[in-house]
């Protein structure tokens, strides 16, 4: 598939649209082969840039989209722009609608117990139509990660997403992806949670104003530590614009 891309710090990103990235999401499920999706923000960005095993891995995945406001920034600072910000709740939603008409079979796995109830809960009650063929929460260990591979191959679902926590989510997909054989796998952090109702998702102004990572900060103050990468990232595209593309 050729997509076109914008090189950030060597992570690949996608410059495609939302629209465009949906048609190609279709022809990824139709072509039945399993594909990675990374949903990606310059947080994980700079864990590639300190971790070569993590920039190995985001090279490998087949589509990287530029969910962070951040990667547009950049992305536009270095004179190669993407089409548009393409968040992975909005392409979860995006998703489930058209899966209600298209018979997608939907997988999820991720969470505490309690949030992917309720969370379950609020999809199906917003599509009903949709296929939701399993899932389970997020919080088992290495030694049961074939028990979980069986129970998901076993429900043939067209779409596997994926929320758990950031450094474990995408190699656990880089890792299984042949074996799990699922056309579309797609990281989507906490994306459960703001579904359930336990989180709320920052509001337009908020991301009008590119202030979503501040509303989350508020919810959730103790991701604070992460969230000083962002002004790292931002100093070091400035410092780097020549560099930034390098593969």
């Amino acid at each position: 598939m050729n997509i076109p891309k914008v090189s950030i710090f060597g992570v690949p990103f996608s410059k495609l649209s939302m629209k465009d990235t949906i048609s190609l999401i279709t022809q990824m499920i139709d072509s039945r082969q399993p594909h990675q999706i990374i949903t990606a923000n310059p947080i994980m960005v700079m864990s590639a840039v300190e971790d070569p095993g993590y920039l190995r891995m985001m090279k490998h995945a087949d589509l990287i989209v530029p969910d962070g406001a951040g990667v547009v920034w950049a992305a536009n600072y270095v004179g190669n722009p993407v089409a548009e910000r393409v968040t992975g709740f909005d392409l979860i939603n995006q998703l489930f609608r058209l899966g209600e008409s298209n018979g997608w079979k939907v997988y999820l796995v991720g969470a505490s117990p309690e949030v992917m109830e309720a969370a379950v809960q609020k999809i199906r009650e917003k599509y009903p139509k949709l296929q939701l063929v399993g899932y389970r929460d997020g919080y088992f260990k290495a030694d049961e990660d074939h028990a979980v591979i069986e129970n998901i191959r076993a429900h043939e679902p067209d779409i596997l997403l994926v929320g758990r926590s950031a450094s474990g989510q995408e190699p656990w997909i880089a890792q299984y992806k042949e074996q799990l054989q699922v056309p579309v796998i797609m990281g989507v952090g906490g994306s459960f949670d703001v579904i359930s109702g336990k989180l709320k998702r920052a509001p337009k102004l908020f991301q009008k104003l590119k202030l979503e990572w501040f509303y989350r900060l508020l919810q959730e103050p103790w991701r604070y530590k992460r969230m000083l990468v962002l002004p790292k990232f931002a100093v070091k595209v400035i410092r780097e614009k020549e560099n930034v593309q390098k593969p």
